[in-house]
């Protein structure tokens, strides 16, 4: 059921604070990859904690299919809300962090932070050794979780293939 309905969506909803000026890019890229795969993304603008009703309502007045979340500060203060707007009105979302998936929201795909706090722990080593900061190279993440929470899936009434599951570094039953 899950390839039915996700394969069915046609407009997305994608949730982002553009009064953060990395945004931008995070709304570009996105862009551009609904436009590759032939979908129509909304923006659903943020800017403070008051924006969030109106973000919801343009969601549901474009009849959104689908949620996903940009990873942000103001976004992961309100991932209750987020969470709650996405199940009462059935919409598969993707977030940018699992913390929504353990707040209950259906799955999320990120970068694993945990392993990446290790790697930050061990510049700070580094640079208390005495190496200059300006000398140390920028990493990108390497490691990727990917969360899904069944229970949330049979709430808003999708069926997570096994292969999909499989493919999850872990599951919420």
């Amino acid at each position: 059921m899950l390839k039915e309905a996700v394969s069915s969506v046609t407009r997305v909803a994608f949730l982002w604070n553009s009064a953060n000026p990395a945004q931008g890019l995070q709304w570009k890229e996105t862009q551009a990859a609904a436009q590759a795969l032939r979908l129509q993304l909304q923006s659903l603008e943020v800017r403070s904690s008051n924006d969030f009703d109106n973000a919801f309502e343009a969601a549901l007045k474009e009849r959104a299919q689908a949620l996903i979340t940009a990873p942000e500060p103001l976004i992961n203060t309100h991932l209750k809300r987020i969470v709650e707007f996405a199940i009462k009105n059935r919409l598969p979302a993707m977030y940018a962090s699992p913390q929504f998936v353990d707040a209950g929201g259906l799955m999320s795909y990120a970068p694993d932070y945990t392993a990446q706090y290790r790697r930050a722990a061990t510049y700070v080593d580094k640079i208390l050794k005495g190496a200059k900061p300006a000398d140390l190279p920028v990493e990108q993440p390497t490691k990727f979780e990917f969360v899904i929470n069944l229970k949330t899936a049979k709430q808003i009434g999708l069926t997570i293939p096994p292969n999909v599951l499989a493919r999850a570094d872990r599951v919420i039953r």
